[in-house]
């Protein structure tokens, strides 16, 4: 009982001092004034105050500043002429300046320059679009895009150029914040609507790589129709299917004659005549439809170099036993000039001058392992030849040239209409390129020959007026310039200084095999260098209209 009274009389003074405590509407703050205090007046929010204002009332002084920022210079120092060329990464005072790229400039040379730029500083895509219309179907725009980049970098156009192709593909139907990129087997596009939106990526893979001019000639062709005059994404899936439709210009048998007339062209280059003319044709027809054959067997491209590679070092072998009266290294010599793959060793080194690293790895990782396979297909028989006959290939008997400048002349630009056609260039094509492989050889051999210059350098420049001439001839046609270059520089290819490392090899003297080789690659090195300084020569000197010939490239690194 006395418990439930003390319980009682908790309860009901918890109940007393509840009643006592101010509900929420009547609790106040230590800062709310007592009872029949009225409130102070409500701060101005629209016009806040600082302490360091000057009170109403008292004039400010009439020397004072005029109120300035903390980034304005201080009085007296002198602003430069050109901040933003020496600050390039702060947005000059008037903002950056507009770019215009005119549509009559070459394609390249405007997608380049968009390509160079940040993706805020592109201008936007020019296609109109209309109101009723959708916006582009982008998952069509970047499978179109990625079709012709796997055309082009299969058909051995440098990265670069792939780029800026693929970009202005996609530029043209209204993806302006879009990212291609090229490896030597992989094609990636991105694009991202805006900040805030997920980005969509597409890529292909190159499988097979083949060597058409003819084609390549017609995707820069759809390219340039596409960025310069609106076409449809159907009128260009059209035009794309024809492309892939298209059949080679010239047939088999052609093409196999054509290597034949290369290697005896060639063989008269280095001193050979008639007989050997004769015999260094027939060597590369044999040795290019061994090559056909592997290739129908399915054999990599490794073997099909070592099987064409054979027929040639065979006949040369053949004619030096029978003691004949003609020079068996000529032979040997015409007939690596039809293997050497000038090609793919002109656009890597381009794409490394660019600034394609990886790319140019692997292309330059191609171009040896396929001079391996020629290595060993003429080690093979030379070899044999040597132990067999004895030692009588001499490796000397193809430096003793004789001068005949017009016959040499001829059988250079036989030369360059036989590489023309192996590339499956279009006959529009086939004699700018003879003629540019004509002066080719004239400038080599008066540098080489009458003023006495070392042949690096003397091919240095020879290749670099063919770049030259090769890019402004594309530049007048709006077209690719490998149907230009790659053809005009065959009769500079050092097949006699690679034939000379390897019969030196094969005769066991290490020393000078050693030696020849790096003349050859000093050689193989100078050409690529000098048709892509050409190259850069045209784009310097022939400016863009609308302000596109200035384009933005990599900084030196300066140690760091």
């Amino acid at each position: 009982m006395v418990a439930d009274r003390k319980r009682g009389g908790r309860a009901a003074d918890a109940e007393q001092a509840e009643d006592r405590k101010p509900q929420s509407d009547e609790a106040h703050s230590a800062f709310t004034p007592p009872l029949g205090v009225p409130l102070p007046p409500p701060p101005e929010d629209d016009h806040p105050t600082s302490e360091f204002a000057v009170p109403e009332g008292i004039a400010p002084e009439s020397g004072a500043e005029p109120e300035g920022s903390a980034f304005t210079l201080p009085p007296g120092t002198s602003v430069p002429v050109a901040p933003q060329a020496v600050y390039p990464a702060f947005t000059p005072p008037h903002g950056i300046p507009r770019v215009s790229l005119t549509k009559e400039a070459p394609w390249q040379d405007r997608m380049r320059t968009m390509l160079r730029m940040p993706v805020g500083e592109r201008p936007a895509p020019e296609r109109a679009e209309k109101q009723d219309e959708p916006g582009p179907p982008v998952p069509r725009v970047l499978d179109l895009t990625l079709r012709i980049g796997e055309l082009l970098l299969a058909g051995g156009e440098g990265a670069e150029d792939v780029e800026a192709a693929m970009f202005g593909v996609a530029h043209a139907y209204g993806l302006d914040r879009c990212e291609p990129t090229v490896t030597f087997t992989l094609l990636t596009v991105s694009y991202q609507p805006s900040l805030v939106d997920d980005p969509v990526t597409a890529n292909r893979t190159v499988r097979r790589r083949g060597t058409d001019y003819t084609r390549l000639s017609a995707v820069f062709r759809l390219v340039h129709d596409i960025t310069s005059r609106g076409l449809t994404l159907e009128e260009a899936y059209g035009r794309l299917a024809e492309i892939r439709r298209n059949r080679h210009p010239y047939p088999g048998w052609a093409l196999t004659a054509a290597s034949g007339l290369l290697a005896g062209a060639a063989s008269m280059l280095v001193g050979g005549g008639v007989v050997v003319f004769l015999a260094a044709a027939v060597g590369a027809m044999c040795g290019d439809r061994l090559a056909w054959l592997a290739s129908g067997r399915g054999l990599p491209e490794f073997y099909q170099f070592v099987a064409a590679a054979m027929p040639p070092a065979a006949m040369g072998v053949a004619l030096s036993a029978s003691h004949a009266h003609v020079q068996a290294s000529a032979v040997i010599t015409g007939g690596l000039f039809a293997l050497i793959p000038g090609r793919a060793l002109v656009a890597g080194v381009q794409d490394g001058l660019t600034g394609y690293y990886i790319t140019a790895a692997a292309r330059l990782l191609e171009v040896g392992y396929l001079i391996a396979g020629i290595v060993c297909g003429v080690l093979i028989v030379l070899y044999g030849g040597v132990r067999i006959g004895g030692g009588t290939l001499n490796p000397e008997a193809a430096l003793e040239r004789q001068e005949r400048p017009v016959l040499q002349i001829i059988a250079a630009m036989l030369l360059v209409f036989a590489f023309a056609v192996l590339l499956q260039q279009e006959r529009s094509t086939v004699l700018a390129a003879t003629l540019n492989g004509g002066v080719a050889w004239v400038i080599y051999a008066a540098l080489a020959d009458t003023a006495g210059v070392d042949p690096v350098p003397a091919t240095a420049i020879a290749a670099g007026l063919v770049g030259l001439f090769g890019q402004l001839l594309s530049r007048y046609r709006y077209a690719s310039a490998l149907p230009y270059v790659t053809a005009a520089i065959g009769p500079l290819l050092p097949g006699s200084a690679t034939y000379f490392a390897l019969l030196n090899f094969a005769k066991n003297e290490m020393n000078a095999g050693i030696s020849s080789l790096t003349k050859a690659a000093a050689l193989a090195l100078a050409i690529a260098i000098g048709v892509n300084l050409g190259s850069e020569a045209a784009r310097l000197f022939i400016r863009v209209p609308g302000g596109a010939g200035t384009r933005r490239a990599a900084k030196r690194t300066r140690g760091f």
